[in-house]
């Protein structure tokens, strides 16, 4: 069974907005055994939307649709599939009566009794967070299901009423696992499996690589989740073997998800003191929502007089060896860690550019200390590439993956 998801809207194709709902909705379908080969945008315009349906029913059996499904004139996808399946629209009572009761005293314009008109004979998916019912329409072995644009409608209509729907039309369940890998680039990674690779077709072996990280997933197919589960084991079990000392978490595991959570176990404490990352190492590791059960204090020191008075560095190490050096980097670790009374304190500076840097300190350079109570001042030297969003995010990433080594 092949699928095809259409993205519509002229603001998609603008830029306006993000397509997230096609991501979503890949994923799932992937999962039930669906395979999705192709993702088309197309604007508000019937006759561009229609040759899209022609091309996409000689190549998939299923169209996934999202957005178009509005008030105004420019909407048009659900009129336009009724043109293609040559069905009539008519108005659909529980829909109607969604519409209503969604804007209850309100005003509703009449612009919006549209919402309820339905294709003749088509599966109907009621709205429950918003205005504009979806369809599935099914004619001459030809799928469509119709769905809103908006993410907050979309999905939970496409998880809660569409995939049990589309689950009797595949026998097979694929089921994914993603090995998240730190401290090691992708090409030395997938040199080190090629083989492995190469050779396997069931469960398959892909690499990733993003936010300065490395990630194999492994996909097994099988008859059901069991089967499947069975056929994936002994190739990740295979991976852990090999990747070991690199894996630190599966799936949707971030790095400062599993350092927060071994800091609560060790019942550790953290703090920061941050020059070029200006607070970014801080929010990556409060976005954990149980970090402020570990998360003590963090300070941007970004002057020297701020590394002089916040956090104890000495004024004549600045002025010998200059904000940017490892004397430094080390002072300021273990200067907010004595300020915090914590077990760990982590220092981030360094030129992120693109200006400010020299012949003997190019932009790019920085240094990460990592002091710990009892153990001796762990210092590295980078040479980071980028734009300053890339510096200072590569500088965060290379903190807890050596963090994560130390604790």
């Amino acid at each position: 069974m092949k699928a095809e998801i259409f993205s519509i809207g002229t603001e998609i194709l603008l830029g306006e907005i993000v397509d997230t709902n096609s991501k979503h909705i890949a994923y799932e379908l992937a999962s039930m055994g669906i395979d999705v080969f192709y993702k088309t945008s197309i604007g508000d315009n019937e006759k561009r939307l229609l040759d899209a349906i022609n091309i996409a029913y000689k190549r998939a059996d299923i169209i996934i649709s999202t957005g178009g499904l509005g008030p105004t004139d420019d909407d048009l996808t659900k009129e336009t599939f009724a043109k293609y399946f040559n069905k009539k629209l008519i108005t659909h009572k529980e829909s109607l009566e969604n519409l209503k009761s969604y804007y209850k005293e309100e005003y509703m314009p009449k612009s919006n009794l549209k919402q309820a008109d339905m294709p003749e004979g088509s599966i109907v998916l009621v709205n429950e967070n918003g205005t504009a019912s979806g369809c599935i329409i099914e004619k001459d072995n030809k799928i469509a299901v119709i769905l809103p644009g908006p993410p907050s409608e979309c999905l939970p209509m496409f998880n809660k009423q569409v995939k049990p729907i589309l689950q009797k039309y595949t026998n097979k369940v694929l089921l994914s696992k993603n090995l998240n890998l730190c401290g090691i680039g992708e090409s030395n990674a997938s040199e080190m499996i090629k083989d492995l690779m190469l050779s396997s077709t069931n469960p398959t072996i892909a690499p990733y690589a993003g936010n300065n990280e490395v990630r194999f997933r492994v996909t097994a197919s099988g008859k059901t989740k069991e089967e499947a589960n069975k056929i994936l084991k002994p190739t990740v079990d295979k991976l852990y073997n090999i990747f070991d000392e690199y894996i630190y978490g599966e799936d949707e595991q971030t790095l400062q998800d599993v350092i927060v959570k071994k800091l609560i176990k060790n019942n550790m404490t953290i703090c920061t003191a941050e020059s070029c990352t200006g607070g970014l190492l801080a929010s990556t590791i409060i976005n954990v929502p149980s970090a402020s059960k570990v998360f003590l204090n963090g300070v941007i020191s970004y002057s020297n007089d701020s590394k002089i008075y916040e956090l104890n560095v000495c004024e004549g190490d600045l002025q010998k060896y200059g904000a940017v050096s490892e004397k430094i980097a080390i002072q300021m670790a273990e200067g907010i860690r004595e300020k915090c009374n914590s077990h760990i304190g982590i220092s981030t500076t360094g030129i992120a550019g693109p200006t400010g840097g020299t012949d003997e300190k190019p932009v790019g350079l920085v240094y990460i200390a990592i002091s710990i109570k009892g153990k001796e001042t762990f210092c590295k030297k980078l040479m980071l590439t980028g734009d300053r969003q890339k510096i200072r995010e590569k500088t965060v990433h290379i903190c807890f993956s050596n963090l994560l080594k130390l604790i």
